[in-house]
């Protein structure tokens, strides 16, 4: 998104802002936005957040780091994440799985390294998944022990909601004019913007808006409200 290069450095010839989203997968509204320049690294938006006890959070490899992920694990909250190529854990233990299902394993592990023991000093589960449409291997991360090892897959899955949201975002999200170039002026532009956009969003049908909430009116009262949330 053009900005002026004074606000939102990015390199010597452009400026970019981000727009940090945590988007409730069970409605359209995000539960949370943050505008950061494009330098801020994606991580640093979970020491911004209140994490909800029994909420999942479902979050792609960016956010990996495990001091913070044991401040959301202390809170009583859960994530599901993907494992870095670099992950290094000893098993502590196995437990059955059905390699049929795709599930080729479902592990307690402890981290190795001084500084990522001490940064996370409980087990986390690992899960090794082999998705049979693509033929790839996947290694999720969680620290619920409860849910099955499919469930967690399938958390997981949701995630492409949040990429199909910023798709649409990137899709009619255009500002061609900031009225003004101070910072708050920028950030109430981007955020009235993406307001209007969500409005209109839910005044479309289901069918043709995937973020639509799909619970009819006369159900609101009785759906479930526990967090499900993804970054």
């Amino acid at each position: 998104m053009p900005t002026p290069v004074r606000l939102a450095p990015f390199c010597s010839t452009k400026a970019a802002i981000k727009l940090h989203t945590l988007l409730d997968l069970r409605g359209c509204i995000p539960a949370f936005i943050y505008i950061s320049d494009g330098k801020l690294h994606d991580v640093n938006v979970l020491d911004m957040l209140s994490f909800e006890p029994g909420a999942f959070y479902v979050m792609d490899r960016g956010y990996v780091d495990f001091t913070r992920l044991y401040v959301l694990h202390q809170a009583g909250a859960f994530f599901v994440t993907r494992a870095k190529s670099n992950f290094n854990a000893r098993r502590v233990y196995s437990a059955p799985c059905e390699r049929d299902s795709g599930v080729i394993c479902d592990q307690r592990v402890a981290l190795n390294g001084f500084y990522a023991a001490r940064d996370y000093p409980e087990h986390l589960r690992r899960i090794r998944f082999k998705d049979p449409e693509s033929g790839k291997t996947l290694v999720f991360l969680t620290n619920n022990t409860v849910l099955p090892a499919l469930t967690i897959c399938a958390l997981y899955k949701q995630r492409c909601q949040v990429e199909l949201f910023f798709k649409w975002i990137k899709q009619y999200l255009r500002i061609k004019k900031f009225l003004g170039t101070s910072e708050n002026a920028v950030k109430t532009i981007a955020i009235v913007k993406k307001e209007l956009q969500l409005d209109a969003s839910q005044r479309m049908t289901a069918s043709r808006n995937p973020y639509c909430d799909r619970t009819p009116a006369r159900h609101a009262e009785n759906r479930d409200t526990r967090p499900f949330i993804g970054a």
